[in-house]
């Protein structure tokens, strides 16, 4: 569990993605921002370096956090160091980003990925708060994200938007983008999503799914129409799960 800390050891979460950076000090006793986040937006071209550079900038305008640094990254990561880059620049592959981070800010930096982070928040904090045994977060956005976290242990890396499902791939058919382009009813979408999902529950018997992405806000739209025999419900925390599972990861 995470340890109680005074104000100005607070860890700050940051999320990279393709397009905006966002930054904010957490206080993990209650899994919250402490003060309004910031945003920017993402160096063109994003190489570790410029990323770098915004980083340092943005923990500068946040005083009251010389804790740990937690970042999301829109990619695999394994022991620090960044193995894909579907929405950033193909340099991150191969990057150490712990330790060009550490190096950068002077603080001590932990890379986890997006989905992983945003999981790690709903079960400490957020929709599956409590739940024991395996719960699935996904996140349904441009693509899918997902996040594996068994009695509140995260297996990290699932990718499990890139399941092959009735012959596709999985997000190019169910996320939400899907949605958009092909201009689907609810009801469509819907019968995409319970294919997918009916995917996971046969790979995993998950005790819980938890549906995140900006799409959530809309959940009275789609999940009722979601024929499952897993108990499904939209993620709490939304915009702040990936900051606050980052702080949380880099602390613990």
């Amino acid at each position: 569990m995470a340890t109680s800390a005074s104000p100005g050891d607070r860890p700050c979460g940051i999320d990279f993605g393709g397009t905006g950076i966002k930054a904010a000090t957490v206080d993990l006793e209650v899994g919250d921002f402490t003060a309004e986040r910031l945003r920017t937006r993402t160096p063109d071209p994003s190489t570790p370096e410029a990323v770098a550079e915004v980083f340092v900038a943005l923990l500068g305008q946040l005083p009251d956090s010389r804790g740990p640094v937690g970042v999301t990254v829109p990619g695999v990561v394994r022991h620090g160091v960044v193995h894909s880059a579907a929405n950033i620049h193909r340099s991150w592959i191969g990057t150490d980003a712990d330790a060009l981070f550490t190096r950068a800010t002077g603080r001590d930096v932990h890379v986890v990925n997006d989905a992983d982070a945003a999981g790690l928040a709903e079960v400490r904090y957020g929709a599956a708060k409590g739940r024991r045994g395996l719960v699935i977060v996904t996140t349904l956005g441009t693509g899918i994200g997902s996040a594996l976290v068994h009695d509140g242990a995260l297996v990290p890396n699932s990718e499990l938007g890139h399941l092959e499902v009735d012959g596709h791939e999985a997000e190019s058919r169910a996320a939400n983008s899907a949605r958009e382009s092909e201009d689907l009813s609810w009801e469509q979408w819907a019968e995409r999503l319970t294919a997918y999902y009916r995917t996971l529950e046969k790979l995993f018997s998950p005790e819980l799914f938890v549906v995140g992405g900006g799409i959530s806000k809309k959940a009275d739209h789609f999940l009722p129409l979601l024929d499952l025999e897993t108990e499904i419900v939209p993620a709490a925390l939304r915009n702040k799960a990936g900051i606050v599972g980052a702080a949380l990861y880099a602390t613990e």
